[in-house]
């Protein structure tokens, strides 16, 4: 078994930054939904009426950039593959676009829900 050490975590970091610095120079939506949480994040603590409310506004928002990160790892892999059309491709992109979609959907759905209630 491996030990969390210092430098794995380290490493594991410098990974992570450089996935997000990689989708934010390459993704419009991913920009779009980062820009989006800055409104929502403080949305969610604030209209959340306690501390379980507040965890399903937020998280619920924060599966749509975790869904669009995955989406485009996706894409990204088909381009690395096969540049050329496919219909497999295609249908490998349009099941990341649809797990977009319904994280966003998830997201509508919990918010109205929350703020409704």
């Amino acid at each position: 078994m491996r030990t969390l050490s210092p430098h794995r975590l380290r490493a594991a970091f410098g990974y992570s930054r450089q996935g997000l610095r990689a989708a934010w120079a390459s993704e419009p939506s991913f920009r779009d939904e980062v820009w989006l949480s800055c409104l929502l994040l403080p949305l969610a603590l604030a209209l959340g009426g306690g501390g379980v409310e507040r965890a399903l506004l937020a998280g619920s928002w924060l599966l749509v950039p975790l869904t669009e990160l995955l989406n485009t790892a996706v894409e990204v892999l088909v381009e690395r593959i096969d540049p050329c059309q496919h219909p497999l491709s295609g249908r490998a992109k349009d099941l990341g676009s649809a797990a977009v979609f319904v994280a966003m959907t998830l997201a509508a759905l919990v918010w109205l829900l929350v703020l409704l209630d």
